[in-house]
């Protein structure tokens, strides 16, 4: 079993006790010890028993449960768990805004054993008269178990980035040749997949290789010949209309895809723009910019330490940034509303102030500005009154509670954020998780607009669950002048590798070195922050 495998095991040992009423100090402990696993970042596949048991907050017993998890591929706990509980039933447990309690309630009190019939019994109400429900609880339960159908079997490129790479470089050894390439979605960088598709140019039989522990994405191998290689990975990379746009013809011994495009009077379009959207058009006038490369990136903004949610502390957050050869570290801790997440009372804020100055001394001339998370309460102010406000170098505002509204609501909510002097960042705009949560409805238009009248950046959050401002927005942010900061929203220091997935897709919405926010330079930086936020 993998680290992800054995918190998953545990995740769902804890829920199926709390199901079955089991002794609840015993559930909090693995609950508790599961979320710091999650942030640990320990390969528990491999760590000792001896190790295990050092890491902070898992005690004995949970240790030799891993341990029993390593050693066996299974916990004797889990599995009488699991012979007590309808397979459906622990398919609700899957459903977000269902814990076990309501779980239980469902399966006992309405004699619900599996998702479909939840479906059906919301469709007959019947969940609205159940204490603890009712309609909107009945409402959020559909949408919640429509969203999970319509996204079943499909993957965050993250999750299968690597697991791909790998196949691409034993197909390559296996059958001695170059001609081996991602191709489809994954070349694209999209960030939702369905599958992995890989073209080989070989007259040989081609098998895919077995890897340990692959994710259970299916891969589509396309074989051609040698001679096809080049026009088969051009074909099969981009979309239909991308295809169809540049008028290609299918030609054999085409010696690389730039050569393709120039035979076709074209630009060369890099994979992931292919979306058949209107790079073709902009290719024929030669008007696709340079688009932006991870080594562009000067600094990092928007991250956590152990002052609210984050795993390592402020110090250990800057070393390691500073390791990595940025020039800067903000630090967005969360705001005081944020109590779930350890939000900053204003004592803890002057605290935190004061360890940035002395670290700055410190690390000079690396540079810790001095953020905050303000969360956009329900009426869209921040989370802190002026004189608070006024002691950052700049402010990521950002939705976290309250997510129940409709368009109208969610866009004037933002926009008031937007127009507040002291927002200079507006963080992951739709509050979506890719695959798990919609996000909130907005006026993407009237949103970007505001953040153009305003001088407020807008945020594009590289964790690879939000990915937020979706891409298909950036065109629109560099057409009224708004730049995009690709923050990785690091809860700890190995989060700043975020920042890639982040330039992934920043580079689908075509954006360049220019209009990124922090492509500038710590000085070009210091600059924005004393000319944006009022300091009087």
């Amino acid at each position: 079993m993998n680290t992800e495998e054995i918190i998953k095991s545990l995740k769902l040992t804890a829920k199926l006790m709390e199901l079955h009423n089991e002794n609840p100090f015993k559930v909090k402990s693995i609950s508790n010890a599961v979320f710091k696993l999650d942030k640990v970042g320990v390969d528990l596949a491999s760590a000792s028993l001896d190790e295990l048991e050092q890491i902070d907050g898992i005690g004995k017993g949970i240790a030799h449960k891993i341990h029993e998890l390593q050693t066996t591929n299974e916990l004797k706990e889990l599995n009488q768990l699991m012979g007590i509980t309808p397979v459906g039933v622990i398919d609700m447990l899957t459903i977000k805004g269902l814990g076990p309690k309501k779980v239980g309630q469902l399966w006992h009190e309405l004699n619900i054993e599996s998702t479909g019939e939840l479906l059906y019994a919301c469709h007959e109400n019947r969940l609205v008269a159940l204490k603890g429900f009712g309609a909107k609880t009945q409402e959020a339960v559909k949408k919640a178990i429509e969203f999970k159908q319509a996204n079943a079997g499909k993957f965050h490129y993250a999750s299968v980035e690597q697991y791909a790479i790998e196949l691409v470089d034993l197909l390559k050894k296996k059958n001695k040749t170059e001609l081996v390439s991602l191709t489809g979605a994954i070349r694209r960088k999209c960030e939702v997949l369905e599958q992995i598709d890989i073209v080989v140019g070989s007259e040989s039989k081609i098998e895919l290789p077995v890897v340990k522990d692959a994710p259970a994405i299916s891969v589509n191998l396309i074989t051609c010949s040698p001679d096809d290689f080049y026009s088969t990975l051009f074909k099969t990379t981009a979309t239909p209309e991308h295809v169809n746009g540049t008028g290609f013809q299918f030609v054999s011994k085409a010696e690389s895809e730039e050569k393709i495009y120039d035979s076709l009077g074209l630009q060369y379009i890099e994979p992931e723009l292919r979306e058949g959207k209107d790079e073709v058009e902009l290719a024929r006038k030669n008007k696709i910019p340079g688009l932006i490369k991870v080594n562009d990136l000067k600094g990092i903004l928007h991250n956590h330490s152990t002052y609210s949610d984050g795993l390592n502390t402020l110090k250990e957050m800057a070393v390691y940034c500073k390791e990595l050869g940025y020039e800067y570290l903000g630090i967005c801790d969360h705001s005081q509303t944020a109590v779930y997440a350890g939000g900053l009372k204003p004592e803890r804020v002057r605290e935190q102030h004061t360890e940035i100055e002395a670290l700055n001394k410190e690390l000079a001339p690396f540079k810790i500005f001095k953020g905050i998370e303000s969360d956009i309460l329900n009426d869209g102010s921040l989370d802190y009154k002026e004189d608070i406000l006024k002691t950052f170098d700049f402010v990521v505002a950002s939705i976290h509670q309250n997510f129940k509204m409709d368009i109208d609501k969610a866009t004037s909510r933002l926009i008031r954020a937007i127009e507040n002097p002291y927002t200079t960042i507006l963080g992951h705009p739709t509050g979506r998780l890719l695959l798990y949560r919609a996000g909130y409805p907005v006026d993407h238009k009237k949103i970007i607009d505001a953040c153009a009248a305003n001088n407020v950046v807008m945020e594009l959050n590289s964790h690879p669950y939000r990915l937020d401002i979706d891409w298909r927005w950036i065109r629109y942010c560099l057409e009224k002048g708004v730049k995009i900061s690709i923050n990785p929203d690091a809860h700890e220091k190995q989060g700043y590798h975020d920042m890639y997935y982040g330039v992934c897709i920043a580079r689908k919405g075509m954006l360049t070195k220019e209009m990124c926010f922090n492509t500038l330079t710590r000085e070009e930086i210091i600059k924005h922050f004393n000319t944006k936020n009022p300091k009087s």
